[in-house]
C-alpha cells in the first residue's frame, strides 16, 4: 500500500468517541505535524518536536479500526493539521476498505490541499470539520510559525482561508461544520464579525471555550477564559450573522 513505515509513532489514538463526527460513534486520529502556531493549542505533542513514546503507529490505528467493524461507523482525521501529513491519504483509504465513514479535521489555511482531497474520490471526506481561528487578516501576526516566510503577511492568509472556507461552503450542509475556540484576545465581537463574513449563511458554527492549561504559549495558561455572561453575548452576536452559531 505504501512504503512509509505503518509502525512507527504517528498520532494519538481515540479509540471510541461520541462527539467528534456529528452523529456517529467513531474512531479519531490525531497526526503529528502542522503548518500553524496557535498560542492556545494544547496538543503540543503533535505541533512541536517531541518524546513519541505515547504516540500509537498506524499499525495499531488499523489493527482497532478491523477489530471495532461494526461498532465504530466513522473515522475522525485530525492534528495538527492532516492536509499535511503523508499518513493522511494511506489512512484514508484503509479505513474506507474497511467501511468507515471519514471525517476530515482541518486548521482551514491549505486550500491547494483542501482541493486536492475533496477532488479525488478515493481521499474525498465525507464530512469536513473547518477551524476558524480569528479575523482572517489576523493569523498572519497571532497563529501563523513565526520562522514562516508568510510571517505578518495578512493578505496572504485572507486569501488562503477565504479559499478554505469556499471550498468547505461548497459541500452539503449536513456534512461540514466551522469550529472557533473562544479565546479571549483572538474572539472579540469584532472577530466574528468578520469571521462570519466568509461564512456560509446556512453554516453550523461550533463555538468552544478556551481551557487556559497546557498551551503551547506558556503566557496564554494565565489568560482567564471569558465568562458565562461574556460568552453568551458573543454567541448571540455569531447568531444574529449566522443562526446556526451554537457553543459545544
Amino acid at each position: 500500500m505504501t512504503d512509509l513505515p505503518l509502525n512507527k509513532p504517528a498520532g494519538i489514538l481515540v479509540k471510541t468517541t461520541c462527539v467528534d463526527y456529528p452523529g456517529i460513534v467513531a474512531g479519531s486520529f490525531f497526526l503529528k505535524g502542522c503548518n500553524l502556531r496557535c498560542p492556545y493549542c494544547y496538543n503540543i505533542g503533535l505541533v512541536l518536536p517531541s518524546k513519541d513514546e505515547e504516540l500509537a503507529t498506524v499499525e495499531e490505528l488499523f489493527n482497532h479500526l478491523e477489530k471495532r467493524q461494526g461498532i465504530l461507523k466513522g473515522l475522525v482525521i485530525s492534528g495538527g493539521e492532516p492536509l499535511i501529513n503523508p499518513y493522511t491519504p494511506i489512512i484514508i483509504k484503509k479505513a474506507r476498505e474497511l467501511g468507515y465513514k471519514i471525517k476530515l479535521d482541518t486548521n482551514g489555511s491549505l486550500p491547494d490541499e483542501l482541493s486536492y482531497f475533496v477532488n479525488n474520490e478515493e481521499l474525498k471526506p465525507d464530512f469536513i470539520a473547518m477551524d476558524i481561528k480569528t479575523s482572517p487578516e489576523r493569523y498572519a501576526n497571532t497563529i501563523c510559525n513565526k520562522v514562516s516566510n508568510v510571517w505578518g503577511n495578512s493578505d496572504f492568509f485572507v486569501k488562503m482561508v477565504s479559499k478554505c472556507a469556499q471550498i468547505v461552503s461548497e459541500y452539503p450542509q449536513d456534512q461540514r461544520e466551522f469550529r472557533t475556540v473562544l479565546v479571549p484576545g483572538l474572539v472579540t465581537k469584532e472577530d466574528i464579525k468578520k469571521m462570519a463574513e466568509i461564512l456560509p449563511a446556512d453554516a453550523s458554527w461550533q463555538f468552544a471555550q478556551f481551557k487556559n492549561e497546557n498551551c503551547l504559549d506558556p503566557s496564554y495558561n494565565s489568560i482567564s477564559p471569558y465568562t458565562d455572561k461574556e460568552i453568551n453575548e458573543l454567541l448571540s452576536y455569531a447568531k444574529s450573522l449566522i443562526p446556526g452559531a451554537a457553543l459545544r
